[in-house]
This record gives structure tokens, sequence and C-alpha cells, in this order.
């Protein structure tokens, strides 16, 4: 059955047009686009910049079937380019061809360039339509601000819903008159996997492993060097003094020990990674098990991480091993970025223990982060579009600083973190106490924080939580539970000298599927679960 082709369907015409960086970004450049697959093959042209001299480099092209529509994608890979110089190009056939665009190689010996990070820029209005023309204006104003930008970074929700081709349609009339003549470097984002079965009624949601739509179009476009299995998801990429390790949202596991084993390999004096979900999260009801534990320890061998996600901003103090620090040789620094294209949030930001610098945005404004190297210092700034300046930090490799100075807090006395957030006067007068080795809580104070069921009764407290519940009892390590007796490593308590509270064995988390961890330097206990469900309890 013929096809009756969507808004922006295919052309024999090239669209969808965009370079990026595919291979040493001195002497390479790749080219994208697509067209309707009548047309088998195609080519770029290409001259240096001042020379009449035309050559010319035959496309990979793969059919693409998308939920609408049948297209060709091709990609061209142009080598054995001079560093630092520029170039005209255009693309398609020997009939249907593009304008003329141009693109600049690095230079060699290169320790000073910019490139802009954006993320979250999805948009899903017009519903066959969709809109990125405010998106496509912003990045525009500030290429012209910044015409030194070597490439763009995204981390992700490049659309709204990337398994439906009419958003990746709409996405790329976003980046045109942009991604013809700057490097754009895709992260993968939870949107950009999300499809449903039936899309107008939104019923039917899945999330494509691997992200189907995302790879077959981007195939060609990045250094095809991720993990088995998982491949264009993942890339890598060098410019300048610094190694970019982009990493999609799918098979952590496997992602990690890519991971881990890229960055051993890496000389570079930065290692920037990008990554959708953040670890130090804004949100007061999300979680980063996306990323935590499984990604630890290839995350914590970044210098800098760039997440997305959550539409609002956090820039965290550099952390490892659930510590904070102040240097950044100390640990990694998740930098979440705030939306791109005025998508806000809804009341859900909270700024969190981890956080050293943090902006809500729940107004309806979009964020863009320069980030400019030079040699071992990088100056990170990210402003809103109305040109008010939400953070600009500089990090100084050489001297071991992080500018403005902040202090990664301490505390004197052992307090709990939920989800990074400090439970504050709840727990003033009940933080928590380690007795000969092992770590002991006030929960009734946890539960009581987040919204759980606390029932106290004479020697015991009952709690309930996320789908589960326990009854403790003073001086008993056999806890009552909804999956039967459990026992714990050590006794329940009452605490004299803390509000005579029943203080319970951290180990007790485990009922309720949360983990925990000390964070010895500053002095506090993270507790995270993964569920972003609020268990506040009924009221009959």
């Amino acid at each position: 059955m013929e096809r009756i082709k969507p808004w922006c369907g295919s052309t024999p015409v090239p669209d969808h047009i965009m370079i990026s960086i595919n291979g040493d970004a001195k002497t390479s450049m790749a080219v994208t686009w697509r067209t309707s697959v009548d047309v088998a093959d195609g080519y770029v042209e290409y001259r240096e910049d001042g020379s009449d001299v035309i050559m010319k480099t035959e496309s990979v092209n793969e059919v693409f079937e998308s939920d609408i529509d049948i297209s060709m994608m091709h990609w061209v890979r142009l080598t054995d380019l001079k560093p630092g110089t520029k170039y005209y190009y255009t693309c398609g056939d020997k009939t249907n061809r593009s304008e003329e665009f141009f693109f600049t190689t690095q230079p060699e010996n290169l320790e000073k360039f910019k490139f802009l990070c954006v993320s979250d820029q999805q948009k899903g209005d017009p519903f066959e339509t969709p809109d990125y023309s405010y998106f496509n204006a912003l990045i525009k104003r500030y290429l012209k601000e910044h015409p030194d930008t070597a490439f763009i970074l995204t981390a992700g929700d490049n659309t709204d819903c990337g398994q439906h081709e009419q958003q990746w349609n709409g996405a790329f009339l976003g980046w045109k008159g942009i991604a013809e003549y700057v490097p754009v470097m895709f992260t993968e984002g939870n949107h950009d996997t999300r499809g449903f079965k039936d899309y107008r009624n939104g019923v039917g949601r899945y999330y494509s492993e691997p992200a189907e739509f995302f790879c077959k179009q981007l195939k060609g476009s990045y250094s095809y060097n991720g993990p088995e299995g998982w491949k264009t998801e993942n890339y890598t990429f060098d410019y300048g003094n610094a190694h970019f390790t982009v990493l999609g949202v799918n098979g952590p596991e496997d992602v990690n020990a890519w991971l881990v084993e890229d960055l051993k390999n890496s000389k570079a004096d930065w290692n920037i990674g990008t990554y959708h979900f953040p670890v130090c999260y804004t949100g007061s009801d999300c979680q980063n098990y996306d990323c935590y534990p499984v990604m630890t320890e290839g995350m914590e061998m970044l210098d800098l991480l760039f997440s997305g996600h959550e539409h609002s901003f956090g820039r965290s103090f550099p952390r490892k091993n659930e510590e904070l620090f102040e240097q950044p040789s100390k640990g990694m620094i998740n930098y979440v970025l705030g939306n791109s294209n005025q998508n806000p949030p809804g009341t859900r930001s909270l700024s969190k223990v981890w956080h050293s610098a943090f902006y809500t945005m729940e107004d309806r404004i979009s964020m863009v982060a320069v980030a400019e190297v030079e040699g071992k210092k990088m100056t990170i700034t990210a402003t809103l579009e109305d040109g008010r300046i939400a953070d600009r930090c500089v990090i100084d490799k050489e001297r071991d600083v992080i500018e403005p100075y902040a202090l990664a807090p301490y505390f004197n006395r052992t307090r709990m973190m939920y989800k990074g957030a400090d439970l504050g006067l709840c727990q003033y007068q009940t933080t928590c106490e380690n007795k000969d080795g092992v770590w002991y809580g006030c929960l009734s104070v946890l539960f009581s924080y987040f919204g759980g069921m606390v029932k106290k009764t004479e020697n015991q407290v009952y709690l309930e939580g996320y789908g589960h519940w326990a009854r403790f009892t003073q001086d008993s390590n056999v806890v009552e539970t909804d999956r039967g007796e459990v026992t714990l490593q050590n006794a329940v308590y009452r605490n004299a000298e803390k509000k005579n509270q029943l203080y319970i064995p951290l180990d007790a988390l485990n009922i309720f599927e949360m983990r925990w961890a000390y964070a010895k330097r500053n002095n506090f206990i993270l507790i995270e679960h993964e569920s972003e469900d609020k268990p506040i309890t009924e009221q009959p």
C-alpha cells in the first residue's frame, strides 16, 4: 500500500542535513542527510575556502523505515582534510543537491576552544507538527554572540517521543540553519527512546532498547565505537585537549564496562562525559538508580559530567564515593543543564546537599551553557535567555580549585539526607549514631519526612512506605514485615539522649528497598530509593 507522505516527509531533495565529529576533528568531518528511498545513493562535493578544486566523496546509504515514512539515510565521512581550514560543501545526488554550506576543521595544537551545551529542548506541540522554531532562534542568537563555537553538545531529550518520526521532523527543523555549519553531538535521552502504540491518544507507552530511530538516523554520524549492542547510543570524540564520552540511557552494565576501558586509555587533559540522567539530581522526587551504583566506577573517572532530564539547573561539588570535596582532582562534577526550550519542570526542584550552585527554573525560560576550555582551565557560563547568569564557574586543574569558592558541607552530628535533601528540623535532635561500628537512625523521623506511615506504640514502631511495612520492637533484632520475619544485624534500642526514640540499624532500610551510604568526610548518611512516587499516606 502506498504511504501518504507525512508533514515534512522525505523527498528527493536532501534535508535533515547536519555535520558532526566522527574521527580526528583536525582532518575529518561527517555529513548526514536524508532523502526519499527513490534516491538510492549520493555524495558530498567540497572545496577549500579560496580554491576552485572540487573534491567528491560517495555516501554510505541505509533505508530508514519509521512509523510514518520510508526514507534513505546518507552519511559521508570526509577525511584527509587540512587542520584549521574552512571548507564549503554540498550534498545530494546528481539531480538533487543541497545549497552550499561550510565548516571549519580543528586547528593543530589547539588548547583553547568553546562549545555550547543544551538539554531537554523537546516539544510535543502541536501534535502533528511539533514546533521547534523558538529553539532555532535561541541557538542562532547564541551562535551570533559566540561565533567561535566549535560544536554543540546536547544532554538528551532532543525529541519528545523519539520513536515517532514526526518528532524528529520537527526537531531537525529546529536545527535548520545551524547543524549544517556547526557540528551537533547528540546525547540520547529517555524521551528519544520513547514511543506509544497509539501516539495520538498516548496509549501503550514503551521505551526502545536500543533506541531504534536514534540509531538508524545517526549511525554514520558519530564514531561507531560504543559497547557491543549499544553502538551509536554511546560514542566518543576528541576535540583539542579534551576527550568526550557520550553515554546512552540503555544497558548501563555494558556501558559502564566500556566507559571504564575508554577512560583508562584516555591521555587527554580533560575527560568530559554526557549522560541524560543526573547523578546529583535536583528533583525532590527523583533518583539516580539509572546511573548509580551501576555506573559509579566509570562516571567517577570523569572530570565533568553534563546531564539534563529535570529541566532545572544544578552544579555539584566534586563527588566520589558519596563524599563531597572542593578540589576538582578529588571527584566528578555533575553539571545538570536547565532546559533549553522553555520547558518548565513544575514545582519539584530542590537544592540538595551535593549542590554548590542551583536554580529551580520553574519559570518558563530557557538556559544555554557556554563552555570555554583553555589549557587546564575550563570556564562554564550558564545563562538564561533573558541574559541573567545562573552560574559562572572556573574549573582550574593546575591550581586544583573551582571558582567561585564554595566549601563542601561538614556536619558535627551525623545527619540523614534523603534523596540528597536535609531532613532539617525533623532530625534536629534525632541525628544518627554509630555504636560499635554499626550505624543507627531514627527511621520514624525519616518516614514522617517523606510521607510514609508511622505508628508508635509501647516499645514498638510501625513503618510503612513504598509498598512495604515493618514493625520494629525495642531490644529485638527480629522484625515483622509484609514478607515475613527479617533478622537485622543488631537489635533496636531506645535512645534516651535523643528524644527517647527507638533507634534502628540502617540495614533495616533494605526491607523498603532503599540503599544508604555514609559520607565520612562530610559526616552525613545518604539514603536513596529508586521510586519517584510520593508515598503520602491516605487520609481515611
